[in-house]
């Protein structure tokens, strides 16, 4: 007995005390997360004008890739200029003017936290963040005697959790 009560103040405890700790960082990762939502809108977006020199004669997908706009394609072109809905490009100078919509910048390295692959910076906050919260999933089942009546009604949100999760994830 003294082994479960042992178990269930360890976790009671450290599911508090981490929870406090990750508060902020949820915080973080909710905004950016809500933003990652509306990412194929210009909600927030603000229009910033550029005038950069790329390398000469870059092919159509080249240069999307070079100014970073995803579904880039060329309108027309008129003699050297290639025209597309953002700007324009000079092949022969390499010049390129263009605007683009982006979030400000504090909102814009927000985003990155759900984009962090295992080489950038970010991947290991990434990882004990879902480490984290893995942990508060398990730890929260000794939040309560497994007796009561608020732990069984607690089992039978986590089921339905699950469920319409899934569901989601099939549709």
């Amino acid at each position: 007995m003294d082994k479960i009560k042992d178990t269930r103040s360890f976790m009671r405890i450290t599911h508090r005390y981490l929870g406090y700790f990750l508060a902020g960082i949820m915080a973080v990762y909710a905004v950016s997360g809500v933003l990652l939502v509306y990412r194929d809108t210009d909600f927030l977006k603000k229009e910033k004008k550029y005038e950069k020199t790329f390398a000469k004669n870059l092919s159509e997908k080249e240069l999307g890739k070079e100014i970073k706009i995803k579904n880039f394609e060329v309108e027309k072109t008129e003699g050297n200029i290639l025209k597309f809905k953002q700007g324009t490009y000079n092949s022969v100078t390499g010049e390129a003017k263009y605007s683009k919509k982006e979030l400000p910048f504090v909102l814009d390295k927000m985003t990155k936290l759900h984009k962090a692959q295992s080489k950038d910076t970010l991947s290991p906050l990434n990882t004990f963040f879902g480490v984290s919260l893995f942990f508060f999933v398990i730890s929260s089942f000794w939040m309560f005697n497994p007796k009561t009546k608020i732990f069984k009604r607690g089992m039978i949100f986590t089921v339905a959790g699950l469920i319409v999760s899934i569901i989601l994830l099939l549709i």
